[in-house]
């Protein structure tokens, strides 16, 4: 059985930051991309960073130049460096693995969230 767990959120203040953590379980096949996403209490989950095992990564707009991602994927490990937070920051963060499913498909695999509040 494939589990994601997230570590490293929590309480800052703006200007501070973070280093999330995402360690993966269990086999994925074709484990390919591992990235992350946020999600704010009645909004839809939106797009962080990705990072692929092509070592390509790609950022929301939003986090350019702030946060930076980075992937392990012989240790299925996937970190986000979050810098010059903001308090719009502020949401639940989910580490995600996309490989591919038994019936030969992209699937994706998600974890159970870490909270990050950026608060003065």
């Amino acid at each position: 059985q494939v589990q994601l767990v997230e570590s490293g959120g929590g309480l800052v203040r703006p200007g501070g930051s973070l280093r999330l953590s995402c360690v993966a379980s269990g086999k994925i096949g074709g484990l390919y991309a591992m990235g992350w996403y946020r999600q704010v209490v009645g909004r839809q989950r939106e797009f962080i960073a990705t990072s692929t095992n092509r070592d390509t990564t790609d950022y929301a707009d939003s986090v350019k130049g702030r946060f930076t991602i980075s992937g392990d994927f012989v240790n299925k490990t996937v970190y986000l460096q979050l810098n010059s937070l903001k308090l719009e920051d502020t949401a639940v963060y989910y580490c995600s693995a996309e490989g591919i499913g038994t019936n030969g498909r992209p699937r994706k695999y998600w974890g159970q969230g870490t909270e990050v509040t950026v608060s003065s």
